[in-house]
């Protein structure tokens, strides 16, 4: 019988079959860390169960869904049947190094956190690897507070988009305080997670060394960020207000995040307007928020210059800051389920 894991690893996976067993072994090369990895298919129509039943690995489980629930059902899902003292989210695309659970659970323990998180290397298209932050970056950072975190998901603004970490929690901190990924959401679910965790006053503890591997691949589909997707993280944050009363530095991130999203739906809606040759409700959307097209000035040129492109490069892929403009597009790119 399989031992009681220390760290549950769960990996929500959508179509993922020339990807997955990739994951799953990078989490089996775990070091000095007692390990279950909870693999959730989310109704894939390709043949990635079958990979995964094919391991015959005693830490490996697979919880096949019935529907597709999108990431956040799929995740919580395997929250819920995880039986480790932590939870690490690891994608189906991704890797991690084989010392990053124990470092984390070592790190986590010795500051009696509720999450940490770690520096992140993507491995882009042509090979490269390129560095997510600098680790004198994240070393000046021991602690990640509410008011940061917030901040650096601000679209079109960020230069360190914090979202991009991959956190491990503490199991009994989601229980006790009833946190789980907001289903309701399919972009932004893992950003609202960790907000909320946050704000219940977990602590969350950084480690400046990379643990964590994005992989760009051939084929990944666009994630189109649509104003409806906008609408949906605007409610997710109502949800998330009404739970937590924000005060002082993080209630103003908070305000400053609701006016980016409210630009962010204004800019969409005016590049859809002079793609369709609107003009006059371009004009009104213009005059209706000024504020968001001049905050918007740079975006908004480099999306022009998009939309008189070729048809074929004309998606606009989900603007989540990246740390460097060369791996911006294909972090985009990945598909997450």
């Amino acid at each position: 019988m399989m031992e009681m894991p220390e760290v549950s690893v769960v990996i929500a996976a959508y179509n993922a079959a020339d990807t997955i067993e990739r994951a799953i072994q990078s989490a089996l090369a775990q070091r000095d860390v007692a390990v279950e990895i909870l693999v959730v298919d989310d109704f894939s129509t390709d043949e990635t169960r079958a990979v995964v039943a094919s391991l015959v690995e005693p830490e490996v489980q697979l919880i096949a869904l019935n529907r597709n629930l999108g990431p956040g059902g799929a995740r919580n899902a395997g929250f819920a049947a995880a039986r480790g003292k932590w939870i690490a989210v690891l994608d189906s695309d991704d890797t991690i190094r084989p010392d990053r659970l124990r470092r984390l659970v070592d790190l986590a323990e010795r500051e009696d956190a509720a999450v940490a998180v770690d520096n992140l290397d993507v491995l882009t298209l042509d090979g490269r690897v390129e560095r997510m932050f600098a680790e004198d970056l994240l070393a000046r950072t021991p602690y990640l507070t509410l008011a940061d975190f917030i901040d650096s998901n601000l679209i079109f603004q960020s230069t360190h988009n914090f979202g991009y970490m991959k956190p491990m929690f503490r199991r009994a901190f989601l229980e006790e305080n009833q946190l789980a990924f907001d289903t309701a959401l399919r972009i932004g679910e893992d950003y609202l997670l960790l907000a909320s965790t946050l704000a219940a006053g977990g602590k969350c503890v950084v480690a400046p060394e990379v643990g964590y591997t994005y992989h760009i691949r051939e084929g990944s589909i666009s994630r189109v960020l649509h104003p409806h997707h906008v609408d949906a993280m605007l409610a997710g944050d109502g949800r998330f207000l009404a739970r937590f009363e924000l005060e002082g530095a993080d209630a103003a991130a908070q305000r400053r995040r609701t006016r980016n999203l409210e630009e962010t739906r204004a800019f969409l809606a005016l590049i859809q307007h002079l793609k369709n040759r609107s003009f006059g409700p371009a004009l009104k959307v213009a005059l209706g928020d000024p504020v968001a097209l001049r905050h918007l000035k740079m975006p908004i040129a480099a999306r022009w210059r998009r939309l008189t492109a070729p048809s074929s490069h004309r998606t606009m892929a989900a603007p989540r800051a990246a740390p460097s403009p060369s791996t911006a597009q294909d972090l985009a790119l990945k598909n997450k389920g």
